[in-house]
This record gives C-alpha cells, structure tokens and sequence, in this order.
C-alpha cells in the first residue's frame, strides 16, 4: 500500500487554521474503482460498502480487498451525473441488515430521475434480498445533469433524501415536484405526520424543504443535531445549508452565482429574496463540491470541531472549521494529488476515507503523522 504526504495547506477564502506540526498521511487502500461515488460502514468497524456510478455495489475489506459485485442490485441508468449513488444503513441495520440506496433511472423519453429503495444485505454480504423502491422522483426532467441525490438519517431515525432539480430550475420552487426538495420519511419509507406539507393541497407530503439546486452532500451535525446540507451553485456560488422544516433555500430565486452563459440566472433576484433562507456558508468561485462529513473522533484534536467535504474541480478536500451552525475557517488539504473527491467519510478508527472519482477511482485512508493526546472532556 502506499503512503503520500504532504503539509497541510491553508485556505485563501477564509482565515488559515493555525500552524500544526502534524503533516497529512494518505495510505492507498484500493485503486480499482470504477467512478466510486459513497461508502458507508458495516457495524463490524472494517467491512466497507461502496456504490460505483455504472451500477456495481461492493464491499471491501483489509486484508481482503474488493469483493465482487454484490447481487441484487437494480439496474441503473449511468450517464452523465447518473447511475448507482448513495449508500446508507438503516439506524437498525445490526437487527434488520437493511441497507438503503439511491440510483437514477430512465424512461423511453430518454428522461431521468432518482429512485431511492431498500434491500436486506445477506450475512456473507455478497447478497442484496428483496429490494423495494420506496420513492421515484417525477417527474423525469433530467437529461443526465443535478440529480443529486443524497442520503441520511437523524438521531430519531428519520431518512432524509436531497433530490437535484434536474436541471430544470424552477421546478425547485413547485411543491408538486420532488425536483430541488430535500425528503423526509421514516425508516419504512412511510411520510411522517409532521412533515410541513403534508395537509398543503397540491403540495407532495414528503417534502421537508425545497429550492435547492443540486445537492452533493447531506450529514448530521452531531454536536447540533441538525441536517446540514451542501450543494453545487451554477457557475459560482456552491453553498452549505442547515435545513429547517419548511424552509424555502432559494434556488432559483436567490443564488450567488451566474448562469453557464456568463449572464444572470433568468430567475435570480440576487443573493436574497423575501421568504428565502441564506446560505449558511458559500463560494463565491466554486470548487464543485460533493460528499461531506462532520469529524467527531478524538483520534486527531486537530480536526475537532471540522467539516470535511470533497471538491471535484478543485480536486482537493476542504475543511471547514464549524462553530454551531456558523462555518468560521477554512482549509484544503489534498491538493497536490490532482484527483476529483467524490465522497468523505470519518471511519471508526477516526482516520477519514476519502474516494476518488476517477475511472481507476482510489479509496484513500487519511491521517495525521504525529496526533496529539487526545483532548480531555
């Protein structure tokens, strides 16, 4: 396995983080993925699963590797930013073995969606059994561009699904489209009671916020217990949400970015609007971001208190310094790789597993050389 390094680079966006005398340590775990887009823990704390874009689920384990494709798994639609996405387990997974996933689809149109269902993994985990789609996103609207589409749960074990707008803005707006939602249902796949809309006539019952453009990133803050969410801007203007029930984010009324022809986004009233909810933190230039992650391992105090997110143009991993619901510094780490991060996840060792997306995609362990004790309290 090989082992890169380099120092710790500060940001130019916000205020460097202070000096550490810890240098970064990559290991190269597997280097044989084909566009690997998430990863996700099995409860045994070494078993990984990981989702490749053109439709193979595998799991990988050290002094295994990569498994073969894991069977069961519905045929997706890869092209462009679509095919088989996120992975997640079910809040019961040690009972159940549910495992949940997020995968697009076309129809004869040639137009796309996401589909989001659930399978039960076998106990050898070559295996995924009788898989339920719970939610399609329709209409179909996407030529192959925002889909999205990611998923997480809450402490209290509801799943909350963040659906693209398809490339079609405005649909971001209508409450009668999963397009630019972000999705709330219980573990089952049913819709909550108190969900915002669900007595709103013409509205869909499982939206829980709406206006977002294309969502790349969803993870619990575990230090607020609020579901933060991060998602590409049109040309400028990537940006991190913290979703509140109801809460309008915008798009395409509100953005701080510009349309791919160099002129205004049609829609846009500028960077705010009445009854539109700002961004918690943005780029002005944006780096694409994509999968996210809080830190909260006392393996390395240096990372404490950090949100870590993948960047694919700027092909680095950025860290975020979070205090409460504000972003308040800002690093990128990673940089003098050249590879696209697709996804990042804090394993249970505490060491960050990074993927790459590439067509010999890597899964990358990330540490620090020389972590301090761990802090008390």
């Amino acid at each position: 396995m090989r082992l890169w390094r380099s120092a710790l680079l500060a940001g130019a966006l916000t205020c460097a983080f202070p000096a550490l005398a810890a240098e970064v340590q990559v290991e190269v775990l597997q280097d044989k993925l084909d566009h690997p887009w998430s990863l996700a823990f099995l409860p045994d704390n070494h078993t990984l699963l990981i989702t490749e874009r053109t439709g193979q689920l595998r799991s990988w384990q050290p002094g295994k590797g990569l498994s073969a494709p894991i069977a069961g798994v519905p045929a997706v639609w890869a092209s462009r930013q679509g095919g088989l996405l996120d992975v997640v387990l079910a809040p019961d997974f040690s009972q159940s073995r549910r495992v949940w996933l997020s995968y697009t689809t076309a129809d004869q149109a040639g137009r796309a969606g996401a589909v989001v269902g659930f399978g039960t993994l076998s106990a050898d985990n070559r295996q995924l059994r009788d898989f339920r789609v719970v939610l399609e996103q329709t209409p179909k609207l996407s030529r192959g561009a925002n889909l999205g589409t990611r998923l997480a749960f809450d402490r209290a074990g509801f799943l909350y699904i963040a659906f693209g707008d398809n490339f079609a803005s405005g649909s971001a707006q209508d409450k009668d489209k999963l397009s630019g939602k972000i999705v709330r249902l219980t573990q089952t796949g049913a819709v909550p009671p108190d969900n915002p809309f669900t007595h709103q006539a013409g509205a869909r019952p499982e939206i829980w916020a709406y206006g977002v453009r294309n969502p790349q990133g969803l993870a619990l803050n575990p230090w607020t217990q609020q579901m933060w969410e991060s998602e590409h801007g049109p040309r400028g203007g990537d940006e991190i949400n913290v979703l509140d029930k109801g809460r309008n984010y915008g798009w395409p009324l509100v953005t701080y970015g510009i349309d791919y022809s160099g002129e205004k986004v049609p829609e846009s009233r500028g960077t705010a609007a009445p009854g539109t909810q700002p961004p918690r933190f943005y780029w002005q230039v944006s780096p694409a971001i994509s999968g996210m992650a809080f830190y909260n391992s006392p393996r390395f105090p240096q990372w404490k208190h950090s949100l870590f997110i993948g960047a694919l143009k700027d092909k680095s991993l950025i860290q975020l310094r979070v205090n409460g619901d504000r972003v308040v510094e800002e690093q990128r780490l990673l940089s003098g790789r050249g590879e696209r991060i697709r996804d990042v996840r804090q394993g249970p060792d505490g060491y960050l597993y990074v993927l790459t997306d590439e067509a010999s995609g890597k899964l990358l362990k990330v540490g620090l050389t020389e972590p301090a004790s761990p802090a008390r309290g």
